[in-house]
Parts: C-alpha cells; sequence; structure tokens
C-alpha cells in the first residue's frame, strides 16, 4: 500500500488552530500571492542559503506508515553543527496585529522543520528564523529563536499525538471505502456504446497520471463514465481524493446523483459539495462584523466536535447537510465545508477553486500532491473562463463613487482619504489623456500599465491602515468595494507577462477611464493548476477540433485524446443545412422571409415543441416578431434577458411531454437555454439555429485573434470561429437525450454548407443534407417524419 503524505501545513493548522475564525488572517481558504516576495527575499540571503527545501519524515501512526512532508522556504548552515531554518509569512497586517494563534501557525511549522532537519542532521539545536513581511509598507520583521532537539522532538510527538486519532478515523474510513468500492459494480445494466472504452480510457490515464481530452457526445453518460473508474482507483489507493469541478450547478447535481446512485450499492464514501460563500452563509450572518457573529467568535474551538459528529453520521456532504450541521454546532458553513473537505474523497466543486489565481484553495494547492485527481466537466465552458480569471479591470467611476460619499461625510480621516483616492483619479485620468486628446475610445499595448499599478499599491496600503482605524464608518462598504477591485487588479499584474495586453477605455459622456489588463492565452497558468494533481480528465460533449483544445486548455505535449461515437443512430435526426440563407449582419433584412419559411417548414410539419437560436436578443425580437405575423396562431415564448432560477424553470416548463399543440421557443445562441437543459423525448423535437454563433465583434476578441495570428496564424479561428461553432453544436445537442429522442435540426446559413465548417462537423453530423429551397427543405423534413412514423408502425 502505498505511503499516505500529510503536509506539514495541514498537520499544524488542523491541530494547533484555536479561537475564532477571523477571515482576514485565520480562514485558509483562499492564498494571498506570496510566491514573488518569497523569491525576492530569498534572492537577498548569502551563498550559504538554499531555498525552497524538501523535507519529510516517516512517522507509524496506529500501526501504518506516513509521510509528513513539505518545502522550508529557506535554510542557511554555517558549520556542520549550525543550522538555521526560515519560514517566511506575507499579509497585509502589521505584525503587531496577527493574532497569537496565527503565530502560534508560523512558529509550529517552524518548529516542525526543525524537527525534521534535527533528525536528519542529527543536531543538537537548530535556529528557527520567522521572515515576516507587511505586504501593504513592505516592512520585514524578523524574529528567532534557538530550539533543542529534544523540545523539537516533544512538540513533533504532542502533534503528532493529537492528529493520530483523526487518522484512525480517517484510515477506518478510507479502509471501509475501499472494501465496499471493490464490490460495487456499474449501476446500470448494461454500458451504452462506446461508454466501457470510456470508462477504461479514464482508469488508464489515472494509472498512468496523464490529461486525458475527451470527447463524447451527449447521451454517453460522461459524469458515471468518468467518476466510475474514479472511484475504482480511490478503492486500489492508486489516488487518495477526486475533485469533480464543474461550471454549473445543474452539473454538480448530475455528480451528486451519480454518486448516491453508486450509494446505493453499499458504498461507503465521503463526498463534499463545496457551495459558493455568498449563497451558503446564513443570512443572519451577511451583515455581521466576524467580532460580532456567533458562527465566527469560537469557530476553531467546535470545528473538531463538528467534524467529528457530521463524519460520523454522513457520507454525502451536500449543501444541506452542511447547514444541518454548521447551525447545529455554531460555526461558520462556508468554512465548516472547507474543514470537512479535507476528509473527504470526492470533491464537487466550481472551476475557480483550482483555476483562479484569487481564490483557489490553498489547503489543497499550495503543493503538487499525486494523490489529487482532477475531473473536469464541460470543460469547454473553461476557455473563456480562464480568460476572465487571469484578466482582471479598474475604473475611475469605482473611485468617483468613493469621493461622492466621502463629501457627505465629515468623519475623522475622511479628507486624507479623498486626497489619496484623488491621485488614483489623477493617475487614471493621465493614462486616457491620449484618447481624450484625440477623441478617440480606447488604446491597446504590451506593457503593464506601472504608473497605475504604482498609484493602487499605495492607494491599498493607505486604505488597509484606515479601515483598521475607522471600521465604523459609513464609507466602509463603497471603499470595500473599490479595495478589493483594486487588491485584484494587483495580483493579477503579478502575472502579467508577454501573453497579456492592457486596454484602457474612456467614456466621453461620462468622463470615465478603464484599465484592463487582459490575459489572451492563460494556457501556461492552466497546465501549471492541473499540474497539482496526478492528472486530469477533460472531458465535454462539444470538443472540436481536440487540438485546438489541448492547446488553450494546458498546451501539455504529453496529454491524451478520446473521441467517442454518439450512441445514438443517426437517422434519430434529420440534420438540413441551407446554403440558401445568409445571416450576415448587412444580409439579415432581405433574408428574413427566407428564414421565417424555413423555421415554419420545420414546425409546420408535426405538431410539438421546437427551439429557435439567434445570434443576438435584437435579432431575436425581430425573428420572433416576424414569425408570429406570419403564423399568429402558433404559441411563441422567448428568452429575456437576466431571468431568475424561476423564470428559467417557468420557461422550461411549457415544453411538456405530450404537447396537443405547436410551442415556439425563441432563445440565445451561446445564452442560459443552448446548454445544460435537458428535454427529453417530445418535450423538444426540433432546433434551428440561425447563423453560425460568432461572437460579437469586439476589441477583447480582436487582441485574442491578433494574438494567435502572431503565435501560428490561427486568430480568427481561435477568437472567432471555434467558439462559435461550440455555440452551435451545443445548442444542437439539446435535441437527441436519449435512445428514443428524434427530431430535426436546421442550420440556417450558408457558411454552415462550406469547407470550413463541414470539417468541423462532429463524426455523428455526417450525414447532414444540403437543402437548397424551402420546398426541398420542406420535402426533407416530411420525409424524415413519414420514415419516424413508418419505423414506430414497425415496432408497434
Amino acid at each position: 500500500m502505498a505511503t499516505t503524505r500529510i503536509g506539514v501545513r495541514e498537520l499544524v493548522e488542523f491541530v494547533l488552530r484555536s479561537g475564532d475564525l477571523n477571515q482576514r488572517q485565520g480562514s485558509q481558504n483562499t492564498a494571498l500571492n506570496g510566491a514573488r516576495i518569497h523569491r525576492r527575499l530569498q534572492k537577498q540571503r548569502g551563498d550559504d542559503y538554499e531555498k525552497e527545501v524538501y523535507l519529510k519524515q516517516s512517522v507509524t501512526m496506529s500501526g501504518r506508515e506516513y509521510t509528513i512532508d513539505g518545502r522550508a522556504d529557506g535554510i542557511s548552515h554555517t558549520t556542520d553543527e549550525d543550522y538555521t531554518i526560515e519560514e517566511i509569512k506575507t499579509s497585509d497586517l502589521d505584525f503587531d496585529e496577527v493574532s497569537e494563534n496565527t503565530l502560534q501557525l508560523y512558529w509550529g511549522q517552524a518548529q516542525v522543520y526543525g524537527y525534521i532537519l534535527a533528525q536528519q542532521k542529527d543536531l543538537a539545536a537548530v535556529t528557527l528564523q520567522l521572515t515576516y513581511f507587511q505586504t501593504t509598507t513592505e516592512v520585514v520583521t524578523t524574529k528567532t529563536k534557538i530550539m533543542q532537539q529534544a523540545e523539537l522532538t516533544a512538540f513533533f510527538q504532542q502533534l503528532i499525538a493529537e492528529y493520530e486519532e483523526w487518522l484512525v478515523l480517517r484510515d477506518q474510513w478510507r479502509a471501509q471505502r475501499n472494501t465496499t468500492v471493490k464490490q460495487i459494480d456499474f449501476p446500470f445494466p448494461a454500458y451504452r456504446q462506446g461508454q466501457r472504452e470510456l470508462a477504461v480510457a479514464v482508469y488508464k490515464s489515472i494509472l498512468l497520471q496523464k490529461r486525458l481530452f475527451v470527447e463524447a457526445p451527449t447521451g454517453t453518460g460522461k459524469t458515471i463514465s468518468t467518476l466510475f473508474p474514479a472511484i475504482k482507483a480511490l478503492g486500489e489507493d492508486k489516488i487518495q481524493r477526486v475533485f469533480y469541478l464543474t461550471a454549473k450547478q445543474s452539473t454538480r447535481q448530475v455528480a451528486e446523483d451519480a454518486l448516491a446512485l453508486l450509494s446505493q450499492q453499499g458504498m461507503q464514501l465521503k463526498s463534499i459539495t463545496l457551495t459558493a460563500k455568498d449563497k451558503i452563509t446564513f443570512a443572519e450572518e451577511v451583515d455581521l462584523a466576524p467580532e460580532n457573529n456567533p458562527y465566527m467568535l469560537g469557530y476553531y474551538d467546535r470545528v473538531k466536535p463538528a467534524l467529528r459528529d457530521l463524519l460520523m453520521h454522513e457520507n454525502q456532504l451536500t449543501r444541506t447537510v452542511i447547514e444541518e450541521y454548521a447551525r447545529k454546532h455554531t460555526v461558520d458553513p462556508f468554512e465548516f465545508s472547507l474543514d470537512a473537505s479535507l476528509f473527504a474523497d470526492v470533491i464537487i466543486c466550481d472551476y475557480n477553486y483550482l483555476f483562479d489565481p484569487i481564490v483557489y484553495l490553498q489547503r489543497f494547492f499550495s503543493e503538487p500532491d499525486r494523490d489529487n485527481f482532477f475531473l473536469v466537466d464541460e470543460v469547454h465552458n473553461l476557455v473563456s473562463r480562464s480568460r476572465d480569471m487571469y484578466s482582471a479591470s479598474v475604473s475611475s467611476q469605482t473611485f468617483q463613487a468613493v469621493l461622492q460619499q466621502a463629501k457627505t461625510e465629515s468623519s475623522a480621516g475622511t479628507s486624507a482619504l479623498e486626497n489619496l483616492t484623488r491621485k488614483v483619479k489623477r493617475a487614471l485620468t493621465k493614462i486616457s489623456k491620449p484618447l481624450r486628446d484625440d477623441d478617440i475610445t480606447e488604446m491597446t499595448g504590451q506593457a503593464p500599465l506601472d504608473s497605475v499599478n504604482q498609484a493602487l499599491a499605495d492607494w491599498v496600503a493607505k486604505v488597509h491602515d484606515w479601515l483598521a482605524e475607522y471600521q465604523d464608518n459609513p464609507l466602509v462598504d463603497t471603499l470595500l468595494d473599490a479595495y478589493f477591485a483594486s487588491l485584484t487588479y494587483l495580483k493579477i499584474a503579478d502575472l502579467y507577462d508577454e501573453t497579456y495586453q492592457s486596454l484602457v477605455l474612456y467614456d466621453h459622456k461620462l468622463r470615465q477611464t478603464t484599465v484592463k489588463q487582459l490575459c489572451l492565452d492563460p494556457s501556461a497558468f492552466l497546465d501549471r493548476a492541473l499540474d497539482l494533481g496526478a492528472g486530469a480528465i477533460l472531458f465535454s460533449a462539444t470538443l472540436s477540433p481536440l487540438s485546438y483544445y489541448q492547446q488553450v486548455l494546458g498546451n501539455n505535449k504529453d496529454s491524451l485524446t478520446f473521441r467517442l461515437a454518439s450512441p445514438f443512430p443517426s437517422q434519430n435526426q434529420a440534420l438540413l443545412v441551407t446554403p440558401y440563407i445568409q445571416t450576415t449582419y448587412r444580409q439579415r433584412e432581405q433574408n428574413l422571409d427566407r428564414i421565417i419559411a424555413s423555421i415554419g417548414a420545420m414546425v409546420n410539419a408535426k405538431v410539438g415543441n421546437y427551439l429557435v437560436f439567434l445570434p443576438s436578443y435584437s435579432y431575436l425580437e425581430t425573428v420572433q416578431a416576424a414569425f408570429a405575423a406570419t403564423y399568429p396562431q402558433l404559441k411563441t415564448i422567448s428568452q429575456a434577458t437576466q431571468m431568475d432560477e424561476i423564470q428559467r424553470a417557468e420557461f422550461l416548463a411549457q415544453f411538456t411531454a405530450q404537447p396537443t399543440g405547436t410551442l415556439v421557443g425563441f432563445c440565445v445562441l451561446g445564452g442560459i437555454f443552448s446548454e445544460g437543459i435537458d428535454l427529453k423525448g417530445e418535450r423538444l423535437i426540433g432546433v434551428a439555429i440561425v447563423g453560425v454563433g460568432l461572437p460579437g465583434l469586439s476589441t477583447e476578441r480582436d487582441l485574442v485573434r491578433d494574438y494567435f495570428d502572431a503565435q501560428q496564424g490561427t486568430g480568427f479561428q481561435y477568437a472567432y470561429q471555434l467558439p462559435g461553432m461550440n455555440h452551435v453544436l451545443q445548442a444542437a445537442g439539446r435535441l437527441i437525450r436519449g435512445s428514443h429522442d428524434v427530431g430535426v435540426i436546421l442550420l440556417l446559413d450558408q457558411r454552415f454548407a462550406s469547407s470550413r465548417y463541414t470539417q468541423l462537423f462532429p463524426a455523428h453530423w455526417q450525414h447532414f443534407q444540403r437543402c437548397y429551397s424551402v420546398a426541398q427543405l420542406t420535402n426533407q423534413i416530411d420525409q424524415f417524419w413519414q420514415m419516424v412514423a413508418a419505423k414506430n408502425k414497425a415496432l408497434d
């Protein structure tokens, strides 16, 4: 059996934390970007200094061997007996403001490294040095203490003794997990076509510790086909933790359902679903300061009994379960879920917990860990999401809001704050001066905006001190918006490299300046994140061409690919392309009648429910109005902007399983109804897609285009064509959801008939037919439904 590793930080924090949860200095749910500061301090050390030293120590607990390991920030020695271990910490707090408990954690890590080093080198004593860097002032505080080997050994043994009872529990759970996992079978009577092959490919990728890109069409059963082999690998101790990463709440629910299905066979496995902080925080906590919040006061004194209660009685730790136990033990539900996740075998969560440089989970991802494996669902969404994660912007309007409210306040300290805020506004105003002078709205450049970065850094430092002094000032809420936006901007500025562009925008009417740091190619950052685990399965129903997604989602030369054919007969859908329709902006008006007639040919052929996807809300309104005027007897509904969950559910509820009349829904391509909805059987029998889905022209997309043109001449493809085609494939994928589904797909644009697009069609689209007139289209649709009727009659 493989040795289980325990990180030094995990060990120290779990055992030694006590007292209140202060989310600024106590919570470990996010990581400050301290790597740059660490490197800077390490470079200042002498020749005898070794940085990032990996240390490990084997220990036996409850009859099993464990490896305690981590990286000491630095070790120096002048003689064979004189060693100093340095622990570097960064924070925006003054050193005098750091709580005693936090200092205990800092020294605790240094003491564990000191113990390991003393054991390895047989040292009588070790010097421990705590170097504290205050990020807002760059003041460095250094503290040292000399500890004897006997003291370090006693400290380490006490840590181990307290942690051992939790390890015993975890070992018992894992032994139970492994036994029960070995006994479970695939939870369906038979594999669908290609499903077994996919499960085998996933399992082999885990054994080989590889990344596997999988395109598996709708209906393949991707969730169970990836989770099942990953859980089997857990049961064999090939890995110890699976992260199931998603972009949407609906896919998290599918993963939970798959685990519940396996648990019906007796599987004993602990899974947890992490819910965003703003959604899981109790309503009564929202406006409370930490020092007044009963769920945070004394949090660490109650969390271990709460964890024991939760873990002894529950296996599937969903949001509802977490909230139930958090209320029972009066602990903050968000932080409680993160602490409980340390004991989970499967963690279901949003992409940002791994990939986002601002909010990723430091407790899991501060160091690479080969016990972790990643399943990344609907991974086509990660392309645009990751660009957003690694980009940031600030606007003069944000700081203007601070100034406007400051004018109404006459409290102490407001005047000084106004002066500082005006300095930031002046820096932004200076940056946009060329735009005002030339009466233009934007400019771009490859260099970082150093003057803005410096102004923001100075402002953040001063505001931090102001917030500490004037916590009850009415200005605080407005100020925090600007403060956090500035912190994010500065953290992204630390990442700025050749894959970035700076964009300056000026709104002449509002007299507003916005500066953006745009990450055009986050593949290197994604690669780094994925390297924090043993490997990954990155899968979606639409991942064509695979080579494109391999490049933009990590660019790892050793990654593997796997493509599944559709499990459903191609004759279940008629795929019809209309070369007689042009939908480019200039041609839309004169092609409107043909579009309406073509949609009419589809919906009049058979009573049922249909969806029509259009490239924008304004065009949707135009087409729907024209369609309703032409076919007033047919019921139409349309997607509205900013629909909440109730409105979405009401929209979809109208697509009934046994319709007595025809319903035509008009939606936006790439919107909330073009993926992630499941209208099975007669709830949907036809989809029309108007246009090739190209994203709207924008400076930001043009920068992506120019970047990839310069790199490899694929700019238009990468910035416009492939993202648009993915929207088309996703929308078309709403039609065939199960083995008995049948229907019609119309691709209403002549560009779909060109080789530039047909070469992007997936394998199960190769039976497409071109229709050169409305009459030919009507005939093809009628023939299709006649064939379906004849087939159904034969089955009867």
